[in-house]
Order: C-alpha cells, then sequence, then structure tokens
C-alpha cells in the first residue's frame, strides 16, 4: 500500500515536471498530466505487485519504462490540445523510470514486496 501511495505522488509529479522541461511534451490543461501520471500509477503498482522481488528488480524497471511511454503517448491523444511526440514519451518514460530505481530500491530494502505466504503445517 505504501508504494501505491509513493507511486501516486511519483508519478504525477514526473509527468508534470516532464511537461514543463521536455518541449515536445505538451498539454492544453492542468489536470491532464494529473490523470495520466495516476493512470501510471495504478498499473505500475499492479505490476510491481505481480513482478518486484530482488532478482527481477530491473525487468520490473524497464517494464514500467515501456509501459508509462506509452501510457502518456496514447494517452495524449485522448486530451483535447495534448500533444506529445513519441520522443516526448520516451523521455517521460525515461524520467519515470529513474524514479522508479529509487522507488523499487526501497521496497526492496525495506522487504515491502514480500508477499504472504501461506504456511502449512
Amino acid at each position: 500500500m505504501v508504494g501505491l501511495l509513493m507511486k501516486l505522488i511519483i508519478a504525477p509529479s514526473g509527468v508534470i515536471i516532464a511537461s514543463w522541461i521536455f518541449p515536445n511534451v505538451n498539454f492544453a490543461n492542468w489536470f491532464q498530466p494529473i490523470i495520466l501520471g495516476i493512470i501510471i500509477a495504478f498499473v505500475g503498482h499492479f505490476m510491481e505487485v505481480l513482478m518486484l522481488r530482488e532478482d527481477t528488480n530491473w525487468m520490473t524497471t524497464i517494464a514500467d519504462f515501456v509501459v508509462a511511454s506509452a501510457i502518456v503517448y496514447f494517452g495524449a491523444m485522448f486530451f483535447v490540445n495534448a500533444d506529445v511526440t513519441f520522443w516526448g514519451s520516451i523521455l517521460t518514460g525515461g524520467l519515470l523510470a529513474i524514479a522508479e530505481i529509487f522507488l523499487h530500491s526501497w521496497l526492496i530494502n525495506n522487504e515491502r514486496t514480500k508477499k504472504d505466504e501461506v504456511v502449512r503445517e
């Protein structure tokens, strides 16, 4: 649950920052990057629940990069006057993946990725 809360802060903030610093990521309204960030957060959290372990850290980070880039690129097409190029979505996904590296490391080091195991006697 802590991972989802952190993602709900990091992902929208990352998309907003990307729209400020990258010239090929433009949103017409303030809520558009927030909506995309929330979608990225929920999808990313679901992927972390399924995939993230110590031995799959990099694979999960690469999957987060690909999925975040796709959501930004295709999600921007649903908003009026939003303009995100392919390279803009790649840069945004890269920015989010860098944040994910630190988040994944924190989750793994604090043992927040342990799945509940049923003990059968």
